[in-house]
C-alpha cells in the first residue's frame, strides 16, 4: 500500500475560519507587503499560495483564482517565472509543489536532494534557515521586468527563520518596493521579526480556529482518507497536544499512519505526551529522566508544551477550567492546589524567557533540566 499524501485538494483551498481574513482583502488595492501572523500549522501557508495565485491570476473577476488562464496553469504545474517561495530545507515539503526552474522547465535539485541521489554521500541535516545565497538570488532578479508583464510574489516562510544577513537584504526591498513586486510574509512568532521589516508590512493576524470547528475541518479531511483509520478520542487528544492547530495534526496522523519514526511532527507527539505525564507528578517528577526522554524533538515544541500546561495550571489556580488539556483537568486541578502561585509565576516567565532564545545552542537536554528543575520547586515551600 502506498504512502498517504497530503490530500492535494485540502492543500488548495482556505480553511473555512481563514475566509473572513480573505474576505477582508481587496486585490485591487493589494499592498506592496503583507505579513501574516499566526499560531502554526493552522493554514497559513495554504492560505499564502492560494493568495499567491491570485495575484498572479490573469483573468480572475472575483477574489478567487480562476483556475483556467495561462498563469493559472503555470502556477498549478509548479512552473510560473514569477512565484518565487524562498523556505528553508526543513519547510519544502510544505510546498504543495516542486521547485522548478523557469528556464529548463525541470525541477531544481537543491544540494541536499543532490546528494541524496549519490547513495555514497553522507546523510545531511537540513537547514532550519533560508539560505543568504537563496535570498540574494531573488532579490537580484526583481529589477528585471516580470516574465507575464503583471505581479511578481515573493512568498517567506517562516520569516522569523531569516538569519540576520538574509533579513537585512529583505528589508532593502521592502524599503523600495520594485514595480508590480508583491512581498507575502508568513510569521509563527511576530514577537521574533525585525520591527523594522514589521513597519514596512501590512500585517494580517490569521486566527485559530475554535476547537469544534478546528475538529469538524479535521474530520472533514479524514473521511477521504479511507486507508486512515483513528478514534475520535485520539484524535482529540492529538488535537490538543498540537494546541489546536489542526494542519499539523492531519500532518501528524499521515506521518504516524506511513510509520514515519523520524518524522518531526510525530517525535514531538510522543515528546510532548510524555512531558505531560511528567508534569503532572508535580513536586514528584523525574525531571532528569523527563529531560532525557524528550530531548530529541524540537526545544521550541517542548517551550510551547510547557507554557500551555502552566497556562493551564494558572487558571485552575484561580478556580478556572483547563484551555489546552481538558483530558487532563483532574490531574490539573489537583496540582493547582499544590502551587505556590508567586514560584509559578516566576517558572512562567523563565519559560516567556527561553521561548526567546529557543534558537540558542546550548543543549536542548541542558535546558530542559533547568526548566523542569524549575518546575518541580513550584510545589516546594
Amino acid at each position: 500500500m502506498s504512502d498517504l499524501m497530503f490530500p492535494h485538494e485540502s492543500s488548495q483551498k482556505i480553511a473555512p475560519w481563514l475566509e473572513p481574513l480573505w474576505n477582508g482583502m481587496s486585490l485591487d488595492e493589494f499592498p506592496n507587503a503583507v505579513l501574516i501572523h499566526g499560531q502554526s500549522g493552522i493554514g497559513k501557508f495554504e492560505f499564502a499560495i492560494e493568495l499567491a495565485k491570485a495575484l498572479l491570476c490573469e483573468t480572475s473577476t472575483g477574489s478567487k483564482p480562476c483556475n483556467h488562464c495561462e498563469a493559472c496553469r503555470w502556477f498549478n504545474s509548479a512552473n510560473h517565472p514569477d512565484f518565487i517561495a524562498l523556505v528553508p530545507e526543513t519547510h519544502r515539503k510544505l510546498l504543495p509543489h516542486g521547485d522548478f526552474d523557469s528556464e529548463t522547465e525541470s525541477p531544481k535539485k537543491s544540494k541536499a536532494s543532490q546528494a541524496d541521489v549519490d547513495s555514497d554521500a553522507p546523510e545531511k541535516k537540513e537547514k532550519k534557515s533560508i539560505a543568504i545565497e537563496d535570498a540574494r538570488s531573488a532579490i537580484e532578479g526583481l529589477s528585471i521586468g516580470t516574465h507575464r508583464g503583471g505581479n511578481r510574489v515573493i512568498l517567506v516562510y517562516p520569516l522569523e527563520m531569516l538569519r540576520p544577513d538574509s533579513a537585512n537584504t529583505l528589508l532593502k526591498s521592502l524599503e523600495e518596493p520594485p514595480k508590480n513586486t508583491i512581498f507575502i510574509l508568513l510569521a509563527d512568532r511576530l514577537d521574533r521579526v525585525l520591527p523594522t521589516i514589521r513597519s514596512r508590512c501590512r500585517l494580517l493576524s490569521a486566527p485559530r480556529p475554535d476547537r469544534a470547528s478546528g475538529l469538524l475541518w479535521l474530520r472533514k479531511q479524514l473521511s477521504s482518507m479511507a486507508d486512515l483509520k483513528i478514534s475520535d478520542a485520539d484524535m482529540e487528544s492529538i488535537y490538543d497536544e498540537q494546541g489546536g492547530a489542526p494542519y499539523s495534526v492531519l500532518e501528524s496522523l499521515i506521518a504516524r499512519h506511513n510509520k514515519d519514526e523520524k518524522d518531526e511532527l510525530t517525535i514531538a507527539i510522543q515528546a510532548s505526551r510524555y512531558l505531560l505525564q511528567a508534569m503532572s507528578q508535580g513536586a514528584r517528577i523525574n525531571w532528569l529522566d523527563a529531560a532525557d526522554k524528550t530531548q530529541k524533538a524540537r526545544y521550541s515544541v517542548l517551550l510551547a508544551t510547557m507554557q500551555r500546561w502552566v497556562s493551564d495550571l494558572q487558571s485552575c489556580a484561580q478556580m478556572g477550567s483547563p484551555r489546552y488539556y481538558p483530558k487532563h483537568e483532574s490531574a490539573i486541578k489537583t496540582l493547582a492546589q499544590q502551587v505556590r502561585l508567586p514560584k509559578l509565576l516566576r517558572f512562567w516567565k523563565s519559560l516567556i524567557q527561553a521561548r526567546r532564545h529557543e534558537n540558542h545552542p546550548l543543549a536542548t537536554r541542558i535546558q530542559l533540566e533547568a526548566l523542569l528543575s524549575q518546575y518541580q520547586q513550584v510545589f516546594e515551600d
